[in-house]
C-alpha cells in the first residue's frame, strides 16, 4: 500500500514541475506550439545553418563564424570556438545565434551565469527582430533547464526540460546541447 501511495505521490510531484514549468514559460514569454486535443508538439528546432540566407551580407558573415565556433567546440578547442563568436559579434552585434552560440559554450564551459546573461542578450535580440518562435525557442528553453541544473535549482531545470523535451525530443532528450546539434 505504501509503495502505491509513494508511486501516486511521485507521478503528483512529476506533472506539478510540468505544469510549473509550462506557466514558468508562459511567464516568460516562450512559445508553446499547440494543435487540437495534441498538447504540445515536437516542433524541429531552427538550426545556425538554417538561419543562412535570411539576413544581409553582414549577418550571414556573422552566422557562418558562429558556425566555425561551433565546428572548432565539437573538435574540441573552446579558446578557438570562443574566438569566433567574438568575431561574430563584431561582424554583427545584432546576431542573436551569436549570443545564443555564447550560452552554450559557456554552459559547456562551467559558466552559468555568463551563459544566462548571453541567453538573455540572445532572446532580447530575438524578440525584437520578431525571430521567436517555438523553433527558435526550444533552444532558450533547454538552456535556461542547463542553467538551473548548473545552478542547482533542480525542480525548475526539470520541469523546463521536460518542456524542452516536448518540443524536440532529439536534441533535448539528453539534456544537453551539442555544438553539433545547434550548427
Amino acid at each position: 500500500m505504501a509503495n502505491r501511495r509513494e508511486r501516486r505521490a511521485g507521478r503528483g510531484r512529476a506533472l506539478g514541475l510540468v505544469a510549473s514549468g509550462l506557466v514558468a514559460l508562459l511567464a516568460s514569454g516562450c512559445a508553446i506550439v499547440e494543435g487540437p486535443g495534441l498538447g504540445l508538439l515536437p516542433t524541429r528546432p531552427q538550426t545556425v545553418s538554417d538561419a543562412i540566407g535570411r539576413y544581409d551580407a553582414a549577418r550571414d558573415a556573422s552566422l557562418r563564424l558562429v558556425i566555425a565556433g561551433l565546428d572548432e567546440d565539437t573538435a574540441g578547442r573552446p579558446s578557438r570556438a570562443l574566438a569566433s563568436y567574438q568575431r561574430a559579434i563584431g561582424v554583427d552585434p545584432t546576431n542573436p545565434y551569436a549570443f545564443l552560440a555564447l550560452a552554450r559554450h559557456h554552459l559547456e564551459g562551467g559558466s552559468p551565469d555568463e551563459a544566462s546573461a548571453f541567453l538573455d542578450q540572445a532572446r532580447a535580440l530575438f524578440e525584437t527582430q520578431d525571430g521567436l518562435g517555438p523553433e527558435v525557442d526550444v533552444w532558450g528553453v533547454g538552456l535556461r533547464a542547463g542553467i538551473d541544473r548548473a545552478l542547482g535549482r533542480h525542480d525548475e531545470a526539470d520541469a523546463l526540460f521536460e518542456s524542452a523535451r516536448s518540443l524536440s525530443p532529439s536534441v533535448w532528450e539528453d539534456e544537453w546541447l551539442s555544438a553539433s546539434e545547434l550548427r
